[in-house]
């Protein structure tokens, strides 16, 4: 079963903003913590940014500080990215993530995962 379903990706040019969003179902809504993951092309799998659910507490790698902001709305069980000031560098597949990870920064103990969603800036 599907538990967590990214949307909102596109093709912007450098320094354009979008909203990623993430719809969370089933056992995903026990996460403690959701998080966005990027990879591009034969490169590993990046930590973006994550939020502990219950508190909203955020967490952003150091390349999105300043630029992205995610948050999410208990009510609708969605989670949102808002990037901004997109640079060409931000080009990858976004993922979504859901689980109850010891470190919400990296990927074990993340169970639920989403299909990905293509972000790409053109310079």
């Amino acid at each position: 079963q599907v538990h967590v379903v990214e949307s909102g990706g596109g093709l912007v040019q450098a320094g354009d903003s979008l909203r990623l969003s993430c719809a969370a179902s089933g056992r995903a809504l026990n996460s403690y913590a959701m998080a966005w993951f990027r990879q591009a092309p034969r490169k590993e799998r990046n930590f973006v940014a994550a939020i502990e659910w219950r508190s909203g507490i955020p967490y952003y790698a150091d390349s999105v500080k300043g630029r992205f902001i995610i948050s999410r709305d208990s009510a609708k069980n969605t989670m949102y990215l808002q990037m901004n000031s997109l640079k060409p560098e931000d080009t990858a597949v976004y993922y979504c993530a859901g689980g109850d990870p010891s470190n919400p920064m990296t990927p074990p103990g993340y169970d639920y995962w989403g299909r990905g969603t293509q972000v790409t800036v053109s310079s």
